[in-house]
Formats: C-alpha cells, sequence, structure tokens
C-alpha cells in the first residue's frame, strides 16, 4: 500500500490544492522539504493518502549520519516519466470542468481496454490518472495479479 508520493511542480502550492480538490481534501504547506515552497495534498482518507509537491527541479538527496533525507533544486525539466493513479468521488464532467479552470489538458483513455481514466496534465507537462468511482471499479476488477498475468499471456509476453 502507497501511503505518499511526491511529484514537483512549477507553482507546488496551486498543484496541491487542486489535488485536494479532487480528492475532497486540504492543502497546507509543507516545509520539511524546500521549506514553505513545498505544499502537501491530503485526501483526508482512512489511510491518510498523500501527495507531497515540491518546487520543479527538486531533487531528493541522502543526509549524511543522523539525518533526514533533504530536498536541492537540480535541472528544472518539464517533463517526468512520474505520475500517479488517484481516485476522485468526482464524476468525469466535474474533473473536465477542473482541468478547464487550471488550463491544464485532460482526455479520457481507456487502459489496454481494461479499465477508464482521465489523464489530467497538471501545468501541461505531468500526467495524474483521475479515476471517477466507475473507473476505480474497473481497475479493480482487472488490475489484479491474476488479471495482469492474464494480460502478459494473452501479449505473448512470459510473467
Amino acid at each position: 500500500m502507497l501511503f505518499h508520493v511526491s511529484i514537483d511542480a512549477g507553482d507546488p502550492r496551486r498543484v496541491a490544492e487542486v489535488i485536494a480538490e479532487l480528492w475532497g481534501g486540504i492543502a497546507t504547506p509543507f516545509p520539511p522539504v524546500m521549506g514553505e515552497a513545498s505544499w502537501i495534498a491530503f485526501a483526508g482518507d482512512e489511510r491518510n493518502t498523500a501527495v507531497e509537491v515540491y518546487p520543479r527541479g527538486t531533487e531528493l538527496m541522502e543526509a549524511e549520519g543522523d539525518a533526514d533525507s533533504y530536498g536541492v533544486i537540480g535541472a528544472r525539466n518539464p517533463r517526468s516519466s512520474t505520475h500517479f493513479a488517484m481516485a476522485t468521488p468526482f464524476t468525469v464532467e466535474a474533473v473536465l470542468a477542473v482541468a478547464k479552470r487550471e488550463g491544464w489538458p485532460v482526455k479520457y483513455r481507456k487502459r489496454g481496454g481494461a479499465f477508464g481514466v482521465l489523464e489530467l496534465w497538471i501545468e501541461g507537462t505531468r500526467m495524474i490518472e483521475v479515476l471517477t468511482p466507475e473507473m476505480q471499479a474497473e481497475y479493480r476488477g482487472t488490475m489484479t495479479v491474476a488479471g495482469w498475468q492474464g494480460f502478459l499471456s494473452a501479449m505473448g509476453v512470459a510473467a
């Protein structure tokens, strides 16, 4: 089970606020990494699910001795392979409205013919897969170990 994930963004506060909005949660500053420039979105669910949002280009560094890791600004690449899938209680229309308000690209996709997602491109550069309640049911019904092994087998790929 994942408890939190971290991403970077050009406007960490705004990105954290939108993610929190899609969850029905809250966003607050996250000073442990990069001071008050970092933000965290809390889902407010039973697992305390969260997304930490750091300034674009933040690289986590291992600290020496008995100290916490820390962040420094490195390359500020606009794209990354880092992404995550998140649940929302919102309808497709409500997610589309949030994306339109923010000016962020969004579109519906059916992954492998198995489950739907809304590809929401935060700030136009980082993808989040947003799943409505119906899409969550599809995901849970297909993204199982057995389901994935069947998918690989159908593609002729050894598990």
